[in-house]
């Protein structure tokens, strides 16, 4: 962190007592190096949403399955409050359909509790910084969810896209440039903004730039958004492969 910087504020939420510590233990050993602040905990969704209004943590580490309020409920309350904070969900099981809906309420990513402590920090700054957490993984089980909903009308829930954004016309695609279609398409792989600026050869702000216009241009609101719009639209499928 350098000289001045404010370090990142996190707020750790699960119901139990252990696996705070762990957390709290785990980012306490990187912070001073990392610009990392545990600024408290909670151990339930109502504790968590009052906890953000009162300490305004950058990110809240939120577990899914809590009792009397749980995750989900706690990050949509958060997101509908207007705080900055952003939600990283956190779940023991992989593409845990209770932390999927998380996303769909507003978090902005998602983890699984064995993650390694470089991949963890790495995270809590991209979506401090307003990138997402979303996994090439993640992103197939999004496509193939709407894949299945396809059938049946528009997916619903908060991902559903407008209807004009249901049924994409090439219209829409062609108010893209071709390096915002080429980041396009990276996002809907499940790419962080840093993985595209590799993948690229761009700067991290210049991908960020290039994703908030193509969500403005396609009328999104998020990085979800984009996976589901990108595969009705062809630009991806569940079967392309993961970008390595």
């Amino acid at each position: 962190m350098s000289e001045g910087q404010r370090p990142l504020r996190v707020l750790l939420v699960d119901d139990q007592a252990l696996v705070r510590l762990g957390f709290r233990m785990l980012l306490e050993s990187v912070g001073p190096d990392e610009g990392l602040e545990v600024v408290g905990e909670a151990g339930d969704g109502a504790t968590a949403v009052r906890m953000v209004a009162a300490l305004q943590p950058d990110v809240v580490l939120m577990d899914v399955r809590m009792p009397r309020v749980d995750g989900i409920e706690a990050t949509r309350r958060i997101v509908e409050s207007g705080a900055a904070a952003r939600v990283l969900v956190l779940t023991t099981f992989d593409l845990d359909d209770l932390a999927f809906a998380a996303l769909r309420a507003g978090a902005s990513g998602f983890l699984l509790k064995d993650v390694q402590p470089d991949e963890l920090v790495r995270a809590l700054h991209a979506v401090a910084a307003g990138d997402a957490v979303l996994t090439p993984r993640l992103t197939r089980h999004l496509l193939h969810l709407a894949e299945e909903r396809l059938p049946g009308g528009p997916a619903a829930g908060d991902v559903q896209p407008p209807e004009e954004v249901v049924r994409p016309e090439v219209a829409q695609l062609e108010q893209l440039t071709p390096r915002e279609r080429d980041v396009l398409v990276e996002v809907a792989r499940g790419l962080s903004n840093a993985e595209i600026a590799r993948r690229l050869v761009l700067s991290e702000p210049t991908v960020k730039g290039h994703v908030g216009r193509l969500l403005a241009k396609l009328g999104l609101r998020d990085r979800v958004q984009v996976v589901v719009w990108a595969y009705r639209a062809g630009v991806v499928t569940p079967d392309d492969p993961t970008p390595s």
